[in-house]
């Protein structure tokens, strides 16, 4: 139960029953969590050819950022592809010269857990990349890791982990086949609010939105492309903070997009591509993205945020931004479709309240 329904019911006079309440309640008052947000991962793939796997197995992928990443309580990524060693067929495309099919060895699931990552999201267009028997076999991975996921309709449409005495619960949505589909507000509002019945802090990632450099802005409506509904990510964030989410973790456009405070709740409408391998376009402003970190009351009010910018090329993974990129984007991004927005972000990645 989450402390702000505990505290209900309480009368101001009611000095007592508080004390009491204070002397023998399991909360920590005044303790804070930290929780970290990246993008899109995929760590290389051995389909169609095992030249886009990374040199000496990956190892050095997260080398950079290592230390950032583990330093939360919780740390987050969308998992884009599968990560196993079977077999399974191959996803098949109407242009198969524009069809991106990711499978990484399953070995690489080390680089995740060496990394600090707690909890991935499989609801994207690559979760199926290798069907059943490749969703199946990742799900394998990421469990024997201790790794937590979610975001597949109707198995695993959340899951609930906890980290130093704090529940979190995470869901996860996209307009994709088999996914919990964020289209779809009606339900995602009530899976987020069984998992805020539940939790202390509930994490919400969508995979939604147009894709690429000329979509950066959040145009605050249904967003088509290539003919596909990739929904109205703007009212979906809001709809799920309603519903009793504390945290949203956009991702999907390939691109770094705005941040907003809503009811005292963060989002950020695309995390971009955070280490995606050797198969990604990676030119211009789909190279470069954002690893946020938030600070958060133990009921999910918004504290404090840093943004450390990272770009990355086809032959690296993740490396910090001299330039910082990421961070005069967001700003400028976030004040052009949030004019009146209550976050400020300083020239060093900083984000406070206005």
């Amino acid at each position: 139960m989450h402390l702000k329904n505990t505290l209900k019911g309480f009368r101001c006079g009611s000095l007592f029953f508080i004390a009491v309440f204070i002397l023998h309640s399991p909360f920590t008052f005044g303790q804070n969590v930290t929780i970290v947000g990246v993008g899109d991962m995929m760590l290389g793939t051995n389909y169609p050819s095992k030249s886009y796997l990374p040199t000496n197995g990956g190892d050095n992928l997260f080398k950079e950022v290592n230390s950032i990443l583990k330093n939360a309580d919780v740390t987050f990524g969308n998992l884009e592809g599968t990560m196993y060693d079977g077999g399974g067929t191959a996803k098949r495309c109407r242009d198969m010269s524009k069809c991106y099919v990711f499978r990484s060895p399953a070995s690489y699931v080390k680089h995740l857990s060496n990394a600090g990552f707690d909890v991935v999201s499989l609801a994207n267009n690559h979760s199926r990349d290798f069907g059943v028997a490749g969703q199946t076999g990742t799900k394998a991975v990421l469990k024997n890791a201790g790794i937590a996921y979610a975001g597949l309709a109707g198995t695993d449409e959340t899951t609930i982990f906890e980290r130093s005495g704090t529940s979190y619960g995470f869901a996860a949505f996209a307009p994709n086949v088999g996914t919990c589909d964020v289209r779809n507000i009606t339900r995602a509002k009530e899976i987020v609010a069984s998992l805020e019945s539940k939790c202390d802090i509930v994490i919400v990632s969508f995979h939604g939105g147009a894709e690429g450099s000329s979509h950066q802005n959040v145009p605050k409506k249904t967003e088509t492309y290539l003919g596909e509904n990739r929904g109205n990510v703007h009212k979906f964030a809001h709809a799920v903070i309603d519903a009793g989410a504390d945290v949203v973790f956009g991702h999907g456009p390939h691109v770094t997009r705005s941040i907003e405070l809503y009811k005292d709740r963060f989002i950020t409408y695309s995390l971009g591509n955070f280490c995606t391998y050797g198969r990604f376009n990676l030119r211009g402003s789909t190279g470069i993205a954002p690893i946020i970190k938030l600070t958060t009351q133990k009921d999910g009010t918004f504290v404090s945020g840093a943004i450390t910018p990272i770009y990355q090329q086809k032959t690296h993974g993740p490396k910090i931004d001299p330039e910082k990129r990421a961070i005069s984007k967001i700003k400028a991004l976030t004040s052009t479709d949030f004019p009146d927005g209550k976050l400020v972000i300083s020239s060093e990645g900083n984000i406070s309240r206005r």
